[in-house]
């Protein structure tokens, strides 16, 4: 067995800047060429780059509710295709689906693309944005009124929108035909492939510079690192059990107030989030997603820890989450959630 590559400190501060770049990269990329005021000018949007095993190992500017959806979106992906050898280079996936997948609601559509090297993949490069327009029963595809997520909008349940490097016409004109702004649309999904591909670029450009094999060690470093610099912070944290609740008024359609109910206890190791006791999904459309509860806990996690660290995989590893599917902070298909 060949032995792995020493890394000195040196060149794992250089391979950290480096990934932040890239990330930072893909975030002007897809700033520039998107055709929607809310990608451009608000920023409705996040980028990120994980190994090829699907561990978040940079994420550039944007939302921070973006900061659980974009590993799990890939790691949808591998899940998928993996198992049937489905994922080739040139491949560009699209999901928003919101019960699985890293989606939040189906307005925030996330696309991935497989980077390829010597035929394995070693990396994957996404982004989530939000979409002015994904169809559904009302305008700009934000329902206050919904009853069922299928009165939303299109999903995407984690599907090809490029194969091996060509259009999904079919797709494209579906979407083209169900969305009130098709031209703007469009050029958001060839805002998100220019942003995917460039980060891809970049880091085969790093690969190129120092190895597959050396990359592969520094980002298990960089991944550990994080996890200290965490570790250093949680340690400080006051240990036992907080409980709170809170209500939310109403849903849309009449129904409520509806409880939302956490339990935090924090360990020497451990951060768990108990959801317990929360009420069922409502009726109407302020349901939250798993993924979108998932990201919930990391902004706060990284928060009252290490804000100032970079956003990796590493960082997360203290984090238990528990939550009853079916619940208003984790709905089960088809509950509604627009708002």
């Amino acid at each position: 067995m060949t032995a792995k590559p020493s890394v000195d400190v040196f060149t794992l501060e250089i391979i950290k800047n480096a990934l932040s770049a890239i990330g930072d990269e893909m975030f002007l990329t897809q700033k520039r060429t998107s055709m929607s005021p809310i990608i451009y000018e608000s920023l409705d949007y996040g980028v990120g780059i994980t190994d090829g095993r699907g561990r978040l190992i940079s994420q550039g500017n944007g939302i921070p509710g973006f900061i659980g959806t974009l590993d799990a979106a890939v790691r949808s992906m591998i899940d998928k295709y993996a198992p049937t050898g489905n994922i080739h280079p040139g491949d560009i996936f699209v999901t928003n689906d919101p019960y699985g997948g890293g989606g939040t609601h189906l307005s925030d559509v996330t696309l991935v693309m497989p980077v390829f090297h010597k035929g394995d993949i070693v990396a994957w490069t996404a982004n989530k944005a939000h979409w002015t327009e994904i169809g559904g029963k009302d305008a700009g595809s934000f329902s206050p009124d919904s009853s069922e997520v299928f009165q939303e909008g299109l999903q995407f349940p984690a599907i090809k929108l490029f194969d091996q490097g060509k259009p999904n016409e079919a797709l494209f004109d579906v979407i083209e035909a169900n969305v009130r702004l098709p031209e703007m649309t469009i050029g958001d999904i060839w805002a998100g492939t220019a942003s995917l591909k460039v980060g891809a670029r970049r880091f085969l450009t790093l690969i190129e510079k120092y190895g597959a094999d050396t990359l592969s060690v520094a980002i298990d470093s960089l991944l550990d690192h994080g996890a200290a610099m965490i570790a250093a912070k949680f340690a400080e944290l006051p240990k036992g059990t907080f409980e709170a609740e809170d209500w939310i008024d109403e849903d849309g359609l009449g129904n409520g107030p509806f409880r939302v109910k956490v339990k935090v206890t924090i360990t020497e190791d451990k951060f768990i989030t108990d959801y317990t006791g929360s009420d069922p999904q409502a009726p109407g459309p302020v349901n939250n997603t798993y993924c979108g509860l998932i990201s919930a806990v990391r902004q706060v996690f990284m928060s009252i820890t290490n804000p100032g660290v970079v956003a990796t995989e590493g960082c997360f590893r203290p984090i238990k989450i528990v939550c009853p599917e079916g619940t208003i902070v984790r709905a089960k298909r088809p509950a509604p959630v627009s708002s």
